[in-house]
C-alpha cells in the first residue's frame, strides 16, 4: 500500500526557493497515484486563493495556531517538514517546535539551513526540533557535519539527501553568438552580483566579449523594505564600468520549462555570493544537473560539490580570481567540457526521481520501526 504525505512548508504561490523545493518534493513523491497534501505557511503578503493540492493554510496570527496544522498533516502517513528560522509564526519560527511534539504520525524534518554561529535561541532550538523529529535530512555532508559538531543531536537520525534538479539534459543546448554568462535566483544583497558585474568589466578584451544575464525578481523581502535599491544600484555600477550593454536584467519568476531553457543557453553559471554559511543552494544543483559548467565563490554546498568537480572556485569579494576563471573556462582549450564531463557521474543521483526514491525509503523505515536514518556520503 503507498505511503501517504503530508508536506508543511510555504508553498506556490509563494516565491521563494523553500517554496518551489516543496512543490517538487511533494510532485515526486505523490507519482503513480500516492495520496499527499500541503499544509501551507503563508505571511501577510502571499495571496491566500485557494491553491490545488493545499489541504490547510497556517496563516500568521492568531494564537496556537499550529494545532490546526497540526491535526492537517495527521490525515497522511507521514508529515515532512520544511525547516527553515523565520517561515514558522514565533522568534526564530519556534512555533513549528510544538507541532513537531504533539503530531501522531512520524515526521522528517529537512533542514535548509545550519548556521555555525547560530544565537542561543537558534542553537537550543534546532536541537529541540532534531529531538522531535522522526528523521531529519540534511542536503549535503557539510550541513550534517556542521549539525553533528555544532549541536547536542541524535546522529542516527540524521540523513544525508542532495537536493533534487529537473532533468535538463532533454533540452538542448543553446549556444549564442557571444559567451553567455548567468546567474538566477531572487535578487538582493548578499547575492553578490556587484562582484560579477566588476569580473564582466574585466573580460572585455575578449572577443567576442561576453554577455551577462541576472535572471529573477528581487526577493520579496528585499522589495518591502527596500524596494528596487539593491537592483538600481547595481544598474548604476554597470553603467559606471561601462558594462551595462551587456547586461539583460530579466526580473521575472520562471516556470520549470522556460527556466531549463535559460540554463541551457550558458557558458558559465556565476554564483558569486556573499554568504560564508550557505551550505544548500538550489540554483548550483540545477546549474551541474544542467551540465554547464559554474564559477562560484567558496560557500560551503559550493565547495563540497564543486572540489574536484563540474566548476571552479574563487575566493569571496574578489572580482579578479573570478573574471579569471571565467576567462578560463572561455578560453583554455578543453577546459569547459572536462567540467561538462565531471557531471555525468552526479547527475543521476541528483534528479528528483532518485532524490523521492529516498525519501520514501526513509519514510518507510520510521513507519516499519528500522532505523530512522542512513547517512549516505554524495558522490
Amino acid at each position: 500500500m503507498a505511503c501517504t504525505y503530508g508536506f508543511l512548508s510555504t508553498h506556490p504561490p509563494t516565491q521563494c526557493g523553500l517554496a518551489t523545493f516543496n512543490s517538487a518534493l511533494a510532485t515526486h513523491l505523490t507519482e503513480g497515484g500516492a495520496r499527499g497534501g500541503i499544509v501551507r505557511v503563508t505571511t501577510d503578503a502571499d495571496d491566500e486563493r485557494p491553491v490545488p493540492g493545499v489541504v490547510h493554510t497556517w496563516a500568521p496570527g492568531g494564537h496556537e495556531n499550529w494545532k490546526a496544522a497540526a491535526s492537517a498533516l495527521e490525515r497522511f502517513d507521514v508529515a515532512v517538514v520544511q525547516h527553515e528560522y523565520g517561515i514558522y509564526p514565533g522568534a526564530d519560527g519556534e512555533d513549528v517546535l510544538p507541532l513537531l511534539r504533539h503530531l501522531m504520525v512520524p515526521s522528517i524534518v529537512v533542514l535548509h539551513t545550519v548556521l555555525t554561529r547560530p544565537t542561543p535561541r537558534q542553537r537550543r532550538l534546532l536541537e529541540q526540533i532534531v529531538e522531535a523529529a522522526g528523521a531529519v535530512v540534511t542536503m549535503t555532508g557539510t550541513a550534517r557535519d556542521r549539525l553533528l559538531s555544532g549541536y547536542h543531536v541524535d546522529a542516527d537520525k540524521v540523513s544525508v539527501i542532495p537536493h533534487g534538479a529537473a532533468d535538463h539534459m532533454r533540452v538542448p543546448a543553446q549556444r549564442r553568438l557571444r559567451p553567455h554568462l548567468l546567474t538566477w535566483g531572487l535578487i538582493g544583497p548578499g547575492k553578490g552580483i556587484e562582484w560579477a558585474l566588476r569580473a564582466l568589466a574585466l573580460l572585455g578584451d575578449l572577443s567576442p566579449s561576453p554577455t551577462y544575464t541576472v535572471a529573477g525578481k528581487t526577493h520579496p523581502k528585499v522589495l518591502e523594505h527596500h524596494g528596487e535599491a539593491y537592483r538600481d544600484g547595481l544598474r548604476r555600477m554597470g553603467e559606471r564600468l561601462g558594462v551595462a550593454a551587456s547586461v539583460r536584467y530579466d526580473p521575472v519568476y520562471r516556470d520549470q520549462a522556460s527556466l531549463i531553457r535559460l540554463i541551457r543557453s550558458a557558458d558559465v553559471v556565476v554564483l558569486p555570493y556573499d554568504s560564508h554559511e550557505q551550505v544548500t543552494s538550489g540554483v548550483l544543483i540545477e546549474a551541474v544537473a544542467a551540465g554547464v559548467p559554474v564559477v562560484a565563490t567558496s560557500f560551503p554546498h559550493a565547495v563540497e560539490l564543486l572540489t574536484g568537480g563540474p566548476g571552479l572556485l574563487v575566493p569571496h569579494e574578489d572580482p579578479v580570481a573570478l573574471a579569471a576563471a571565467v576567462r578560463r573556462i572561455l578560453t583554455e582549450p578543453g577546459l569547459a567540457e572536462d567540467l561538462r564531463n565531471r557531471t555525468h557521474a552526479l547527475v543521476p543521483t541528483l534528479l528528483w526521481p532518485a532524490v523521492a526514491a529516498r525519501y520514501e525509503e526513509l519514510a518507510r523505515g520510521l513507519l516499519t520501526g528500522r532505523p530512522a536514518a542512513v547517512a549516505v556520503a554524495l558522490p
